[in-house]
């Protein structure tokens, strides 16, 4: 699909956290993006389960980079003003997907709603929401 930008978005994050915990991209357009992991021994907390903070980056991060693809014109940035998530499930191994979607685009904020499941029960492992505003170059 013409306008996907999941393998730039791949492209940046090299050396950064969503690198190191493995994150992948499956689609990035406006208002949507797809994305998963593998669960492996770094996103798990010292019980065995899976780390909330494994489940918030990758929420986060597939919000965030939705926020990107999908800023209006002259809009140069954003960054998060807020963001909450209620955790349902656990995973201890195979994969961990996400789908974010963008439920208001305004001109000075975003709201992105996001989904991560377990893909080996297709269970909800987490609900997350955040509010991104929109940054401009200064007049």
């Amino acid at each position: 699909m013409a306008d996907d930008q999941s393998a730039n978005l791949t492209a940046v994050q090299a050396g950064s956290l969503p690198d190191h915990l493995g994150l992948q991209w499956q689609e990035a357009k406006p208002g949507l993006v797809r994305g998963r992991f593998d669960v492996e021994r770094h996103h798990m907390a010292p019980n065995g389960f899976l780390h909330a903070a494994a489940v918030i980056a990758l929420a986060d991060s597939a919000s965030g980079y939705g926020c990107v693809v999908s800023l209006p014109e002259g809009a140069t940035g954003f960054t998060t003003i807020e963001l909450k998530s209620n955790f349902l499930g656990t995973a201890r191994d195979g994969g961990v997907a996400c789908e974010a979607r963008l439920v208001h685009g305004g001109r000075n904020t975003q709201v992105w709603d996001a989904v991560v499941t377990a893909e080996g029960t297709g269970k909800t492992i987490a609900l997350f929401r955040c509010t991104q505003m929109i940054l401009y170059p200064k007049a």
